[in-house]
């Protein structure tokens, strides 16, 4: 892992360099002397990562806590959990023909920035509900968090795209994806560390304590309790009761028949854990806030790009062509 961090750092600088050097490069730093394109980028990279984080984290909070206590079997939890989170697609498909036919109307910052902050709310929204919530309360959220999302895409491309000059909007484009998709992967990592470190904390005595009560041996019951939290989570969102696996059979076939049916029903390891859950939850979803409250002001902060064939667009598009790029016939 630590390779891997080290070697991809090296390599992004090592590709900065080249890009630099070579005549025709791929990824064309010199766009990033925009304003409007550097913090049209930002911003997409910041809400990118703040709702990657967020359907991360739904997931797990769906199939580790809240199926399980409503009677889902954990092997059907994955496939539950999708349909349980369908409101959150229906509120971006919904906002996102509407905010691109609107924002060509009246101006795509105030749009950018709007869809940002009713993220920022959903987010909020969702730390204030409890771990075993009703769930239209839950829909009403992340398909807010959906609207918000549908609202900031379309306006964000334009502001992208309208900074750019016209021979360069093909590239534009693939940097402004690469941008939102480096969010998308950044945010599992970043998000399920956070999470981790907040279970850390707190789930190892939860689970001593919650095992001992039912009987496990001391000796066992510690050493479950010391094992990476990541074990656990990762359990509950493949669909396996953790503790059923983590136990084994020699110690349930030991324990009171009664004892090993609560260990092993469906509503133990939810009760368990919610509690270490939602401290993580807490550290997860602020992050996510102040990502998208700062995402909302580069949006604002965007200034209006130049439009194709105005007198600045055309000197850069002229200075492009004295450096080697090649612009397309009209």
């Amino acid at each position: 892992m630590l390779a891997g961090l080290i070697g991809g750092t090296a390599l992004l600088v090592l590709f900065v360099v080249v890009e630099l050097r070579v005549p025709e490069p791929m990824f064309p730093l010199r766009l990033f002397r925009s304003a409007a394109f550097s913090s049209g980028n930002a911003a997409g990279l910041l809400g990118s990562v703040a709702r990657g984080g967020l359907q991360f984290m739904l997931i797990i909070w769906l199939q580790g806590i809240w199926l399980p206590l409503h009677g889902y079997d954990y092997a059907e939890t994955p496939l539950w959990a999708g349909i349980y989170l369908l409101p959150l697609t229906v509120g971006f498909l919904a906002a996102g023909p509407l905010a691109g036919h609107l924002s060509d109307r009246f101006g795509a910052r105030l749009f950018a920035a709007g869809g940002l902050l009713l993220m920022a709310a959903s987010f909020a929204g969702l730390l204030l509900i409890p771990s075993d919530f009703r769930y239209w309360v839950f829909a009403v959220l992340v398909f807010l968090n959906g609207l918000g999302g549908g609202l900031f895409a379309a306006p964000n491309t334009a502001l992208i795209m309208s900074s750019a000059p016209a021979h360069l909007r093909g590239v534009a484009s693939g940097m402004r994806a690469t941008f939102q998709n480096a969010g998308m992967v950044l945010s599992i990592g970043v998000f399920f560390s956070l999470m981790v470190a907040g279970l850390a904390n707190s789930l190892p005595g939860a689970l001593d304590s919650g095992l001992t009560a039912q009987g496990v041996p001391a000796p066992a019951a510690h050493a479950i309790a010391q094992l990476p939290p990541v074990g656990t989570l990762f359990a509950a969102f493949l669909g396996y009761n953790p503790i059923q696996q983590l136990l084994g059979s020699t110690v349930l076939d030991a324990l009171p028949a009664a004892n090993a049916h609560v260990l092993t029903g469906r509503e133990f390891f939810p009760h368990l854990i919610s509690e270490p859950f939602h401290q993580g939850l807490v550290i997860v979803f602020w992050l996510a806030i102040v990502m998208a409250l700062v995402a909302a002001a580069a949006s604002l902060a965007t200034p209006k790009g130049r439009p194709a064939g105005d007198p600045v667009t055309r000197s850069a598009e002229r200075a492009d062509e004295v450096a080697g790029a090649q612009p397309l016939a009209p």
